[in-house]
């Protein structure tokens, strides 16, 4: 959707320019609680590990090279999510990788013990869908607002369905592991995703996916003057549209933009899996933090990353979201380096440890969006889910650095966590400024034809 000129029609080749209010709002909807269940299910495997690995009597090892697998099997089914957004279109992705969580969460409760192993890491990899529809709601949503002012502060409602998913995950856990078990919590948990999956059949198509499709058609047909014409109402670049998508995201207008901001990605879930995932470990055996106050700040972290979204949402749309978020995560990276060299106070920790949270999770509401915005619509999914995959990568790595600091420095927990976590966090924050700075269209009258557009910017 784009502006339009005084006097002009809201359609063009008979593709609405623009959808109605209650078709926004409704969107709005769906696309949080897609994923917040999405959340809930990826979650609950990383819950309920501990209980299946019992269950099946493996060894620690055991656990951790699974959920490495596992990790492995999310990025490649996350890599090959973006050609689906941009091919089969953002409504049926919604809905795909909705009903795949379903399908994860239905399979694992599932699981035959006598290949429980391989079983699982094939089946857990399918959750990986459930990853990814950040990445649709990133790209459909973006189409979705257009240039409605303060799109980036609505937006973080939706990206704070993640804190919300954790807590839910945790809850009925807790309520549902006695009674039925972690087979009956996770096949439960199939009920919702279906539900919001049924609930996305009436969504609505993007008008730019739309005009994507018909410029596409357009260009199989040599109608190229039309496809241009047609590109020119929606803002969209025609010339590479015959090239692979993943191919188009490191052609040399936007490779450089790429490179950085999966970097960035990447860095950052290094510390995230340092600090937040295995955040616990870090505050019991380096600041010697009791357990139950380290699972307190845990909640009440959490709840402070919510309210993160919501500031962050609202500071991008008015100082631009690259630098909000190279901010928020500089300042992260500051906030942890401080805590771990600073006192071993409870209390001092644990602010500091909250404060961290607060700007290392908050500027995922800009950055998702960003990500929809600084990527043209020809490439907008597979440019999304690129990223957005380097997010298990971070994970993976984070672990290993973490582990291997601590084995050379003599378990030196402080020391290796600031090695590992605390100077990625920093890292991140810089990287982040080597990406393009998009602006916002509706901080300045811009018209789909002036150089000045987000897509302009992407092209």
């Amino acid at each position: 959707m784009t502006s339009e000129r005084p006097g002009t029609s809201n359609q063009a080749q008979g593709i609405e320019t623009e959808l109605p209010q209650g078709a926004v709002v409704y969107s709005s909807i769906v696309a949080f609680l897609a994923w917040v269940v999405c959340v809930y299910d990826f979650i609950m495997f990383g819950t309920l590990l501990p209980k299946i690995a019992e269950d099946f009597g493996w060894a620690t090892a055991t656990s951790t090279a699974i959920a490495t697998l596992v990790s492995i099997g999310t990025m490649v089914v996350a890599l090959g999510v973006g050609p689906l957004i941009d091919y089969l279109g953002r409504k049926r992705a919604l809905i795909v990788t909705t009903a795949g969580t379903g399908l994860s969460s239905l399979l694992t409760g599932l699981t035959p013990a006598a290949i429980a192993a391989p079983y699982l890491t094939l089946v857990r990899a399918i959750s990986g869908l459930g990853y990814s529809e950040q990445a649709v709601n990133t790209a459909y949503l973006n189409e979705i607002y257009g240039t409605r002012k303060n799109r980036g502060f609505i937006y973080a409602f939706i990206q704070g369905g993640w804190p919300i998913g954790v807590l839910l995950a945790s809850a009925f856990t807790a309520l549902l592991l006695e009674p039925v078990g972690w087979r009956g919590v996770f096949m439960l948990a199939t009920i919702p995703a279906l539900i919001v999956a049924i609930l996305g059949l009436k969504l609505r198509e993007t008008p730019r996916f739309l005009a994507m499709q018909r410029i596409r058609q357009l260009e199989r047909e040599n109608r190229h003057d039309e496809a241009i014409e047609l590109g020119r109402r929606f803002d969209i670049d025609v010339h590479h549209v015959r090239q692979s998508t993943l191919r188009q995201i490191f052609e040399p207008d936007i490779r450089k933009h790429t490179i950085f901001l999966a970097l960035a990605f990447l860095t950052n879930w290094i510390g995230i899996q340092v600090f937040a995932v295995l955040g616990t470990t870090v505050l019991t055996e380096g600041k010697g933090v009791s357990f139950g106050s380290a699972l307190t700040v845990l909640i009440v972290s959490n709840a402070a990353a919510y309210i993160g979204y919501l500031c962050h949402g609202f500071v991008g749309d008015r100082i631009g979201r690259r630098l909000t978020i190279a901010g928020g995560w500089i300042i992260a990276g500051a906030a942890y380096t401080i805590m771990l060299f600073g006192p071993n106070a409870e209390s001092f920790v644990l602010t500091m440890y909250t404060i961290g949270l607060f700007f290392i999770i908050g500027p995922y509401a800009a950055l998702l969006f960003f990500m929809g915005e600084s990527f043209p619509t020809r490439v907008r999914g597979t440019g999304a889910s690129f990223v957005n995959a380097m997010g298990p990568i971070g994970a993976i790595v984070g672990s290993a650095l973490l582990t291997w600091f601590l084995t050379i420095s003599g378990n030196n927990m402080v020391l290796s966590a600031f090695l590992s976590g605390g100077l990625a966090t920093l890292l991140s924050g810089v990287l982040m400024l080597g990406t393009r700075d998009v602006k916002d269209p509706t901080q300045a009258e811009v018209l789909p034809e002036d150089e000045g557009s987000a897509e302009a910017q992407a092209t």
